[in-house]
This record gives structure tokens, C-alpha cells and sequence, in this order.
């Protein structure tokens, strides 16, 4: 999906639909009361209160990668998109995007995923498989698992958007009460809302990074993700040349006719065609093999604010 133009600034719009903005913000509230279960393992949730792309999938994978380094051996739980919705663990050799989604093949790369809307099933699934430490991307508006940690994934240019609820605006919840339940914030690029002087909880900064490999490089840039301009300025920033960019909705699923029209406007204008890991999972393996897939990773302004927080996690597993 796109999200509606008016989530972005507000207006009449955005206040006559604020009633039903509230009716969901109450909605959430009751079912975050929920009692959860405790898991034998430290339990770390990445979350957000906004719908759409923040960059929660890349903290996840920065954060496992960063737990599986120090022996803590993580399981990744994610709902998964567009999949058959069973809890089980993704084999990255064997499953698709369209059986799994998109997102899960990328977090299995790096740590064992399970995917499946049942929270406490996958978290027990894992942790059958030997997880001693639970990476959640998403859920924080889930309340199936009691979270040990909880981070709040912010994106800097985008921030609160109208700081309404859906359908209001982009929040789940207000940003305030979802705050309320995170032990730290993580901003995505620059503040340009400056919502962190809003936030009572510990602030961590990061940027996104694309690969040096892509200097000088004349790149036409494709991508389906929650915000495609992150991706293009990415490639801007880390020196290479846009001859052009074509954004699609979140997670689509790539026709042949437009793929090739992707590498027919790349050709035209003497440029390679480019996109997202995420995207290259909804490609065939053949349409892989005509594009460059360029990954990005996070440069953490304080990356020992960061492990200090982990810290606790290290320690219960070893």
C-alpha cells in the first residue's frame, strides 16, 4: 500500500476522521493490556507506532547479527507478509517471498526466522530450535509476548507524520503511549521533525549506509518498500549517480512486463537498474541476475549506547 496523502501533514481531513482515530487508538489500548507469556529467553521487540516503513526490518537484522557475534545465540519471530500465515521456521534455500514474504528470506541471512501471526508459538518454535535470545521486528502493539526490551524505530524524515491515528494519520497509537513501553528510541537519518525532544525515553541515532561499491556507478533505482526516496537517497549520498528512479508500493510482487520496462528506461538512459534486497527476494533468481542489488546497513552514532543496552540480553544467555 501507499499511504494516504494526508498522513503526512494536517488538516480538515485528518480532523474530521480524528474521531475514528481515536475509537482505533482505544482499541489498541485494550488489547496491549492483554496479558502475555514469559519465554525461557530474553525477548527483544523492534517497534514503531507508525504503519509503514520505518526501518525496523534493518535494526532487527543489525541487532541479531550484533547478539549472534557475542554467543546469544537469536531467533527471529516476524508475522510475515502475504505467506500462508502457519508458524514455522523459514529455510531461506527453499522458500519464496510469495510463501514466506519478503522480508523474513533477508532476516533468515542472518539468524534463524520463524514466521506466523501467533506470537507465543513462534517464540516456542524457537526457542524448540535452540534460540537463546528472541529478536522481535514488529509487535510491539502485540501483546502474546511479555518484551524484556522494546525499542521504538522512528524514521527521521517522516517522523509522526500528522501525530494522528489511523485512519487519521499514521499512528497505531500515540506516540507518547507507545514511547511509554520502550526502554530506548531509534532514529532513522536526521531528525527533521525534532521528535526526539519530544521523547522521555533514551534516544539512539543511526543513518542508513549504502555500499561504497556503488561510487561513481550510473544507477536507474526501482524499489517497493515503505518509503523508496530512503533508498535513492541512499545511493545519492553514498556517490553514485541516479539517471532516474521508479518507486512501487510496499512489498509488490513484480509483473514481467514491468520488470522489463524497469530495465528497458535503465537502457535508455545508459544506466544499470538497482534495487532493494527486499525487492531482489520478489524477483526470480533470473530477474536477480539482471539488476544490482544494493543492501544498506546502519552507522550508529553510538554504537556502545547501543550494546550497553544489550548487555542484559548477553548475560541471561550465557
Amino acid at each position: 500500500m501507499r499511504a494516504p496523502w494526508w498522513w503526512a501533514r494536517d488538516g480538515l481531513l485528518p480532523r474530521l476522521l480524528d474521531p475514528f482515530g481515536r475509537l482505533y487508538a482505544m482499541a489498541t489500548a485494550r488489547r496491549v493490556k492483554r496479558p502475555g507469556w514469559r519465554a525461557p529467553v530474553p525477548v527483544i521487540c523492534i517497534g514503531n507506532a507508525s504503519a509503514g516503513g520505518t526501518g525496523k526490518t534493518t535494526v532487527a537484522l543489525d541487532i541479531a547479527a550484533r547478539l549472534a557475534a557475542r554467543g546469544a545465540t537469536p531467533g527471529v519471530l516476524t508475522r510475515g507478509y502475504g505467506g500462508s500465515g502457519d508458524v514455522r521456521r523459514v529455510e531461506p534455500r527453499k522458500d519464496t517471498a510469495a510463501e514466506v514474504g519478503d522480508e523474513p528470506l533477508l532476516l533468515a541471512a542472518t539468524a534463524p526466522t520463524y514466521i506466523g501471526a501467533d506470537r507465543v508459538a513462534s517464540a516456542q518454535l524457537a526457542v524448540d530450535w535452540g534460540a537463546r535470545s528472541l529478536v522481535m521486528d514488529d509487535g510491539l502493539q502485540n501483546p502474546g509476548l511479555i518484551k524484556d526490551l522494546a525499542f521504538l524505530v522512528i524514521d527521521g524524515a517522516a517522523g509522526f507524520g500528522n501525530g494522528r491515528v489511523i485512519p487519521a494519520g499514521p499512528l497505531r497509537e500515540t506516540a507518547a503511549v507507545a514511547a511509554a513501553r520502550c526502554q530506548a528510541a531509534i532514529i532513522i537519518g536526521e531528525d527533521v521533525h525534532n521528535v526526539a525532544a519530544h521523547l522521555t525515553i533514551p534516544v539512539l541515532r543511526a543513518r542508513l549506509r549504502s555500499p561504497e561499491e556503488v561510487k561513481g556507478r550510473r544507477l536507474y533505482a526501482f524499489a517497493g518498500i515503505g518509503r523508496p526516496e530512503k533508498f535513492f537517497a541512499g545511493l545519492t549520498d553514498a556517490g553514485a549517480e541516479l539517471a532516474g528512479t521508479r518507486g512501487f508500493p510496499d512489498h509488490h510482487r513484480y509483473t514481467t512486463r514491468e520488470f522489463e520496462a524497469v530495465l528497458a528506461e535503465a537502457s535508455r538512459r545508459g544506466a544499470e537498474a538497482a534495487t532493494t534486497p527486499k525487492d531482489a527476494a520478489r524477483l526470480s533468481p533470473a530477474q536477480r541476475a539482471r539488476v544490482r542489488v544494493v543492501g544498506v546497513s546502519l552507522d550508529w552514532q553510538d554504537p556502545a549506547g547501543l550494546d550497553a543496552l544489550l548487555a542484559f540480553v548477553v548475560r541471561r544467555t550465557q
